[in-house]
């Protein structure tokens, strides 16, 4: 985040790289330095004579080198933007010569998503040497809230460490997906709101008491009421819900309250901050581990977690008919609680 904002104030202050090459699994922050070099660097004006969009799989290395080394008609600078640039991978080293006597009047922008350059070529030593190398890595579940309170900090409003967890729970760690319905809810929602699991829930769609942030808490509680409603509402929404996401993350859930018993066992006094940036997850979520331990022996947690992989094989109809959504649920709680 720290290095995007660098990277945008610099394009702001006017102090432009010849070659940007944005690249990394996490598409996010590529697009957002892209659409920012698009939208500032000319005027609109300029734009028309001056700015184009290629197309990894539609053009050369050739092509972009032959536009790259015109000249900017009425403009100090020309852009050129190479989307879907990880179509070139074949053919990427033939932009040595170029990166070896660049057009200062061009900026050069790669959009190369999803994949990285291999550090030890010599394309990536003259990218460094003469340009901008981003690298946008994904985040992992545990960084996304403080990622999603720094963006809705920017635009004044907060979100509820409850209601970010839904979103992340729903959709991932796509910051694309996530920042469309942020965005959507900045639509709706006055600035200076707190986001809440009630707005995640009648704007977004996804059930404040019905998902599987609410079905660990009712596990780490052992609160069986509340978990085979859960279970049985999965069962109704199946497409949602599916099994694998579910004991997927309860499988997760188990291991790390084992990594918790070490090292309560190995110090008693453990700082709780301490013990989330062990475990990768939110302080926020640390309860639901607290509550899991007084609930769940080591001993016990261990057991669990040999129940869940027997569950993931009979998901997958290994030695046994394959069971429907609920039964699956209900057999794998009913283990777990018992």
């Amino acid at each position: 985040m720290e290095e995007v904002k660098k990277i945008i104030a610099d394009i702001k202050m006017k102090n432009f790289k010849p070659v940007y090459f944005l690249m990394g699994e996490e598409t996010y922050y590529i697009d957002k330095i892209t659409d920012y070099i698009a939208d500032h660097v000319l005027t609109e004006e300029e734009k028309s004579f001056n700015q184009m969009v290629l197309y990894g799989k539609d053009v050369t290395v050739h092509d972009i080198v032959s536009h790259a080394r015109r000249f900017p008609l009425m403009a100090d600078h020309q852009v050129i933007i190479v989307k879907e640039a990880q179509d070139l991978i074949k053919t990427i080293d033939q932009f040595d010569a170029y990166f070896d006597a660049i057009q200062p009047t061009t900026i050069l922008v790669f959009c190369y998503k999803y994949k990285t350059l291999d550090k030890r070529k010599k394309v990536y030593k003259s990218l460094q040497k003469h340009g901008l190398i981003f690298e946008s890595k994904k985040l992992r579940d545990y960084q996304i809230e403080g990622w999603l309170k720094q963006v809705l900090a920017s635009k004044k409003y907060t979100i509820d460490s409850k209601a970010a967890a839904m979103l992340v729970e729903f959709l991932g760690t796509d910051l694309n997906k996530i920042a469309n319905e942020l965005n959507k809810l900045q639509i709706i929602l006055p600035s200076g709101t707190m986001i809440t699991p009630d707005h995640i829930e009648e704007n977004i769609g996804i059930s404040k008491e019905f998902n599987n942030f609410e079905l660990i808490k009712a596990i780490a509680e052992k609160n069986t009421t509340a978990a085979y409603k859960i279970a049985y509402y999965f069962s109704q929404n199946t497409k949602n819900n599916p099994f694998v996401l579910t004991m997927g993350l309860t499988y997760n859930y188990f291991s790390k309250l084992l990594q918790y018993h070490g090292m309560i066992y190995k110090n008693a006094q453990v700082n709780p901050k301490m013990i989330a940036g062990e475990l990768k997850i939110s302080e926020y979520a640390l309860k639901d581990y607290q509550s899991g331990v007084r609930n769940y022996p080591m001993k016990t947690a261990s057991r669990n977690i040999s129940y869940l992989r027997e569950f993931d094989l009979k998901s997958k109809g290994v030695g046994a008919t394959a069971l429907p959504h609920y039964d699956l649920l209900s057999e794998m709680l009913a283990k777990i609680f018992n």
